[in-house]
């Protein structure tokens, strides 16, 4: 075991981190102005926006890597870490907008009204008074996004294959180790897989439960 351990390959987690952590920094950028956008908006077009922004996470993963696979094979984005940035982000997206969506629109709404009267305009009105307010939120949607990513598998195939150093992430490489009977390395693997995704998991809830009773202490 300890041989097997000195010996084992991390490049694949390395390289998923690598695509977590980017995936997750774009997609922040990204979503913040879409779920304060959804949070506010009374337009009709809204129940179709969240349709579409939730929808990778009722698609199936081929489905959506093979449409994704079409395009980025006619502008050269497939299997490279480029286009799994990309396809990973898509994939991504209704983990970072959802609860960053959900926080902005538990926020008391006088507390805004005050900010627009106090003449802050709607960005400094975002980023100065509704961030701030929805930390559990914001924490929530980075470490879930963050965690997603790590996790992905379906789209990464389908995108990205195995090309080491530039396409194999963890969970490929544990698919890779089943096909050749390597159970012993992929045990391994997926252990330190559960071990991230349960830490993530109750670092979220530990920030969050802090949280509710720092509140409610308030109050």
């Amino acid at each position: 075991m300890i041989e097997t351990l000195i010996s084992l390959d991390f490049a694949p987690f390395l390289l998923s981190f690598k695509l977590a952590g980017l995936t997750t920094l774009i997609l922040f950028v990204l979503s913040l102005p879409l779920a304060w956008y959804l949070s506010q908006t009374q337009s009709r077009t809204k129940p179709l926006l969240e349709s579409i922004t939730a929808l990778p996470i009722v698609l199936p993963p081929s489905v959506l890597g093979f449409y994704i696979l079409i395009v980025f094979s006619d502008i050269g984005l497939s299997f490279t870490f480029t286009g799994l940035v990309i396809a990973s982000c898509i994939y991504s997206l209704p983990f970072m907008v959802q609860p960053l969506q959900s926080g902005f629109e538990s926020l008391d709404k006088n507390m805004l009204e005050a900010s627009y009267i106090a003449g802050k305009s709607r960005l400094t009105t975002l980023l100065r008074v509704a961030l701030p307010n929805i930390k559990p939120s914001l924490i929530t949607a980075l470490i879930i996004t963050f965690a997603h990513t790590v996790g992905e598998f379906g789209v990464v195939l389908m995108i990205g294959g195995s090309i080491p150093d530039e396409t194999k992430v963890a969970s490929i490489a544990i698919y890779e180790m089943v096909e050749v009977m390597d159970y012993g390395t992929a045990h391994i693997y997926s252990g330190i897989m559960l071990l991230i995704s349960f830490m993530v998991l109750l670092g979220v809830y530990i920030f969050n439960h802090k949280q509710s009773r720092r509140i409610g202490g308030v109050h």
